[in-house]
């Protein structure tokens, strides 16, 4: 009879569940709204920062021609906490951006994060 109940309670423990992609995309949605980005503007570029004083990016977005930066670390943080290859983030990012921006992203890569100079953080 034991043996019955730890079977029963080891299937519980270890469900696996499925979600669609779209619903993927809302929990990295999600994820990237919870990061309280700060958005600091050139007037050539957005750059989101996770606070006023860093001099490093997570992403930036060039206004003229929708070119979107990421962070590689923000990459490898998203890719490896939702588990999904960074190549499948690409759409997620650039649509997230395009949606908080108001930009359409015309294209989208990774790198280490431009270092900003001075620039007015948009309240």
């Amino acid at each position: 009879m034991q043996t019955l109940w730890m079977l029963k309670a080891y299937k519980w423990f270890n469900m696996k569940y499925l979600i669609t992609e779209s619903q993927r995309h809302n929990l990295i949605f999600k994820y990237l709204d919870n990061q309280d980005f700060i958005t600091v503007e050139s007037p050539k570029r957005i750059y989101l920062v996770n606070s006023e004083g860093d001099k490093i990016s997570q992403i930036v977005v060039d206004k003229e021609d929708g070119f979107c930066e990421v962070n590689y670390k923000l990459i490898d943080e998203i890719s490896s906490f939702f588990s999904i290859k960074r190549e499948h983030l690409w759409d997620v990012i650039s649509k997230w951006v395009s949606e908080r921006e108001g930009i359409i992203v015309s294209d989208i890569w990774s790198a280490e994060g431009y270092v900003r100079s001075e620039l007015k953080v948009r309240k």
